[in-house]
């Protein structure tokens, strides 16, 4: 009786592996590699969206020399939607140079995020790990 009890326990975890992975979001608070930028990841639409909820001098002098005025408040992660566990596709804007690029969001554990952006079809992709500060 313990071995079957086991097994199915074993066999409802893993059933369930999946789902606990593709309902992993990046919710919470998060700053950048430089700690220059928070972002607040939230539900939007069908997916997430992560909007700046706080910046050094430095990143907001930076994104206004670029048109973006003011940094806190801007979306910079836009309609982030699951992909397959643990990833996340969408928009990126990056405020210091203007521009949207698509982009990716792979979670790595409970605290540690890559973001990914690439200007086009995979090309000029650039990498961020980001920390889950709340």
């Amino acid at each position: 009786m313990r071995v079957f009890s086991s097994t199915m326990a074993l066999t409802a975890l893993l059933a369930a592996a999946p789902a606990i992975g593709q309902s992993a979001a990046p919710a919470g608070i998060w700053a950048n590699p430089a700690k220059s930028v928070h972002v607040r990841f939230r539900p939007c639409g069908p997916g997430i969206c992560g909007t700046v909820i706080w910046a050094s001098p430095k990143a907001k002098a930076d994104a206004q020399s670029k048109g973006t005025d003011p940094l806190v408040g801007e979306q910079l992660f836009r309609d982030f939607e699951p992909e397959s566990p643990g990833l996340w596709s969408g928009e990126v804007f990056v405020p210091d140079i203007g521009k949207t690029f698509s982009g990716t969001l792979r979670l790595i554990d409970a605290r540690t995020m890559v973001g990914e952006g690439c200007l086009f079809a995979g090309l000029g992709c650039r990498s961020q790990t980001w920390k889950r500060i709340k």
